[in-house]
């Protein structure tokens, strides 16, 4: 049965009537804290941990009103505003919270909250501290603007804002080149998605005649095969830009460069998940096509295989979890494209990875706070002991991430593999290979940075975190574990109305075939890890001419493709438009120019002032027009 039929939003009342503050505290916030600068030095950061907490405690009041409800009473419409209102074109600002919605709400501003208190220790010293808190206020309020939306329009209007704002906390410590060029490039990368998003927006004007999420799902049956696959490629170019897939995956490397919070947000709660979120709600129109459906599955294949080689490759830790997340994504994006069953896999997989991957770069920070931030590996080693919170926190969170049977990654991602299976062998074995492939190099941190012998720079005395770091820590990591257990038997039948399918429950300790060989695939995965790592490890990353270690070392040489596909033909087009502007447009208007000054220079001798150069003038005219008269009747 299509669930998207009986969806029919109702109006909003009470609190859901003021649910419009969970966007405006945050934006508020951020608005006074860049405007008031220096003045708000002092409790800037204090008004930037209070938003997000404020924006939280109503979205879980909400949360709580929805399941006191009815499915069929589960979607509210909330008015906020009419942007335009032509004929049979009526675009509305207005908000949508329905059982998808609110998981995302609930997402991004608990893990947003954490994540700011984090920052309140980690970024202490910063003398620009209270304008890192308006950006990140202002990245709460654009992620949450795009998931309540109720519209692609809107949507649009927070996918733009979480793109804002990645350049600005990319490149925060612009002062240093490689912030500044990583940030440009993140901003650049997602302009080339987001030109999908924005002709999806111009197709469904000109097929459905709105833009609206319910209207588009009750009349996506009615689109041709053709126009439903061109549609699911535009939508799937958006979500590869914002969600780094395949093949414009290459600004989240660099995104590194900007602080830790800042990629423990933007990797775990907001803008990376915006691509799953935008394929999942759109899941109506990809049920129209296959081939887009397909297309879907196979990017995140391709990415979550590109992204666990590349954590393999790396030193340093921070580009680890980066490809870790370029991979988890992947698989996120396998399951959207996997169909209705498939999708809230994919949420599930979302919060959980929500969960355990900003406990892990949260964790990576604290590792960095405790040894001059420092963040290669092979300059660590033996941090279990000086810094345990961090250590055990993290552990969590790695245990999650490889799915070790109990934790919140075993529940969400064991569901995927399976499902990918269902879909056809091709997408199992290879979602298999990339759990096998998550346990080596997560298996090969851990080796790397907490046990082993003190592999410590000169003059570092590595040290655990403030409890402003740690408690953010311990919570994430309770989740990391305890999550997915939660969720497990609960998600699919709560997301049911918003992915258009039921998911058949499974026992809380349910073991397949297909769950046994996963698990012996992680644990030789593991194996492998700490074989390879548990001794004899070096000071620096050990040179080595082995093909596969290189590609992965130069980020599968995504950066060389990039620079020759778009950078070379885009600098080279550039200069071409700049020839042309100057010797052609510029030649044409200063010649023109010229010309009419020459030829005013050459006319202005003609008046000397004299009466009888005039007079001379006229009789010579008067001869011509009677020679040329003359000659005409002759003819």
């Amino acid at each position: 049965m299509n669930l998207l039929e009986t969806v029919n939003p109702v109006a909003a009342t009470g609190l859901f009537s003021l649910s419009w503050l969970m966007i405006a505290v945050p934006l508020l916030s951020a608005a006074l804290l860049l405007v008031l600068g220096r003045a708000a030095d002092a409790w800037g950061h204090l008004l930037g941990v209070l938003a997000p907490v404020v924006s939280f405690v109503i979205g879980l009041v909400l949360f709580i009103d929805l399941l006191g409800r009815d499915a069929a009473q589960r979607t509210v419409s909330v008015p906020v505003y009419d942007f335009i209102d032509l004929g049979s074109w009526k675009l509305t600002l207005n908000l949508q919270i329905d059982q998808l919605s609110i998981l995302f709400v609930l997402l991004v501003t608990f893990v947003g909250s954490l994540i700011h208190i984090y920052s309140v220790g980690y970024m202490a010293h910063d003398p620009n501290r209270r304008r890192f808190f308006g950006y990140l206020n202002l990245f709460i309020a654009s992620m949450l603007t795009l998931v309540l939306a109720d519209n692609y329009l809107m949507l649009f209007i927070g996918w733009e804002g979480v793109g804002l704002c990645s350049y600005l906390l990319i490149g925060f410590w612009y002062q240093r080149p490689a912030a500044a060029a990583a940030g440009n490039k993140a901003f650049i990368m997602n302009r080339i998605g987001d030109l999908g998003l924005t002709m999806a927006i111009f197709t469904m004007l000109a097929q459905f005649g709105t833009v609206n999420f319910v209207q588009v799902s009750e009349r996506a049956s009615g689109l041709s095969g053709g126009w439903a696959t061109l549609l699911g490629l535009m939508l799937l170019l958006a979500a590869c830009g914002k969600s780094a897939q395949f093949p414009l995956q290459d600004w989240l490397m660099d995104a590194m460069e900007g602080p830790t919070p800042v990629s423990a947000l933007i990797h775990a709660a907001t803008m990376v998940t915006a691509g799953v979120y935008l394929v999942v709600r759109s899941h109506a129109i990809y049920a129209q096509s296959y081939t887009a459906s397909l297309a879907v599955a196979v990017i995140g294949t391709i990415t979550l295989l590109m992204g666990a080689w590349i954590g393999s490759a790396k030193k340093d830790i921070k580009r680890v979890l980066a490809g870790s997340t370029m991979s988890q994504i992947g698989y996120m994006m396998l399951a959207a494209g996997l169909g209705p069953i498939g999708a809230a896999f994919a949420i599930f997989h979302l919060i959980t990875h929500g969960a355990f991957k900003a406990n892990m770069f949260l964790g990576a920070g604290s590792v960095m706070h405790g040894t001059d931030d420092d963040t290669d590996m092979y300059h660590f080693g033996a941090l279990a002991k000086v810094m345990p919170i961090t250590f055990w926190t993290f552990a969590c969170g790695y245990l999650a991430i490889i799915g070790f049977p109990g934790t919140s990654g075993y529940f969400s991602k064991d569901h995927i593999i399976e499902a990918a299976f269902e879909r056809g062998p091709v997408f199992g074995v290879l979602a298999l290979i990339g759990a096998g492939i998550t346990a080596y190099y997560m298996t090969r941190l851990m080796v790397l940075t907490f046990g082993g012998r003190r592999r410590w720079r000169q003059g570092v005395h590595p040290h655990e975190s403030p409890a402003t770091m740690t408690v953010p820590l311990v919570i994430l990591a309770i989740l990391s574990i305890g999550a997915g257990a939660v969720m497990n038997n609960w998600i699919g039948d709560w997301l049911a109305p918003a992915t258009g399918s039921h998911v058949e429950h499974t026992g809380l300790f349910h073991l397949s075939a297909i769950g046994v060989i996963t698990l012996v695939v992680v644990a030789a995965g593991i194996v492998v890890g700490w074989l390879l790592n548990r001794r004899d490890v070096p000071d620096e990353q050990p040179w080595t001419r082995n093909p596969i270690a290189l590609m992965g070392r130069n980020d599968l040489y995504g950066r060389a493709v990039n620079d020759a596909v778009v950078v070379a033909p885009g600098t080279a087009l550039a200069h071409g438009v700049a020839a042309v502007d100057r010797h052609v447009v510029d030649g044409a208007a200063m010649g023109s120019a010229g010309l009419m000054a020459g030829l005013g220079t050459g006319l202005r001798k003609l008046q000397t002032g004299y009466v009888r150069s005039y007079g001379l003038t006229t009789a010579i005219g008067v001869v011509v027009i009677g020679v040329v008269v003359i000659l005409g009747r002759m003819a």
